[in-house]
This record gives structure tokens, C-alpha cells and sequence, in this order.
């Protein structure tokens, strides 16, 4: 039996009208505020409120930031601002930097230094006691 893979999952569909369910929620939302501010609030106050409240009932419904939704914009902004940061790197004054490299040359000085001849010594003398058994498995 042949089955009917579902497409276009993504898309959602349009509900009242043009709108998507989505869609319509924000901007019902927007004109309620509206409502509000007109009936609580001097004329002034409320068309200046009012615009700012359509504006972003409207970025809400339809604006998009590389192809996400401003919701999902609004949503990484502030989880990023309100989030713990973590630094991996923080820049140093060279003053600063010489000083503590001044302090730990010394007790680089005091720990034995390990010259080429040492370690083609250290090298062999860890073939010869592992008995070949790299080779052998090669």
C-alpha cells in the first residue's frame, strides 16, 4: 500500500481570512490595548501609546528577521540578555602579563629540562619495553 506523505508541515493555515490563527491573536491583541489606552488615557497619550502598540501587533503578525519569526527574535534576545554568560577569553594588560611571566620563569628554570637526546632515550626505552607489539600488530 502506497501512503501520502504529509508536505508543507510548516505552514500553518489561514484561519480568519488572510491570517493565520497566530496572526489574528496578535493583532486582536493589539487593537484591545488600543481600546484600552483610549478609554483610560488622555487622547495624547493614548494615540501615542496606541501607535507604539500597532507597531508591534503588526512586527508580531507579519515582520520576519532572516526568515524566523519576530516572536522567536523577541524570545533569543531575551534569553540571551537575561542568561549567564560565559567569558572564555579576557584581554590582559601586557604590563600585567609581563609580571606573571616574570614569576613563573623561575620555576621553569628549577624543573629538569628534557633535551632531545633525553627524549629519543625516553622514546626507545618505551619501544623496547612495550616488546614491538605495535609492529607486530601492523
Amino acid at each position: 500500500m502506497e501512503y501520502q506523505v504529509p508536505q508543507f508541515i510548516e505552514v500553518e493555515n489561514k484561519i480568519v481570512g488572510p491570517l493565520t490563527l497566530r496572526q489574528f491573536i496578535y493583532l486582536a491583541g493589539g487593537a484591545g490595548l488600543c481600546v484600552l489606552f483610549f478609554v483610560y488615557l488622555p487622547i495624547i497619550f493614548a494615540l501615542l501609546f496606541s501607535a507604539l502598540a500597532v507597531a508591534f501587533a503588526v512586527a508580531l503578525s507579519f515582520y520576519k528577521v532572516n526568515g524566523k519569526p519576530f516572536i522567536e527574535v523577541l524570545e533569543a534576545g531575551f534569553n540571551y540578555y537575561t542568561g549567564a554568560k560565559l567569558f572564555l577569553w579576557k584581554r590582559r594588560d601586557p604590563e600585567a602579563q609581563k609580571n606573571t611571566l616574570a614569576k613563573v620563569e623561575p620555576e621553569v628554570q628549577k624543573t629538569e629540562r628534557i633535551t632531545r637526546g633525553k627524549l629519543s632515550e625516553l622514546a626507545w626505552s618505551l619501544d623496547v619495553s612495550s616488546g614491538g607489539k605495535q609492529e607486530d600488530q601492523k
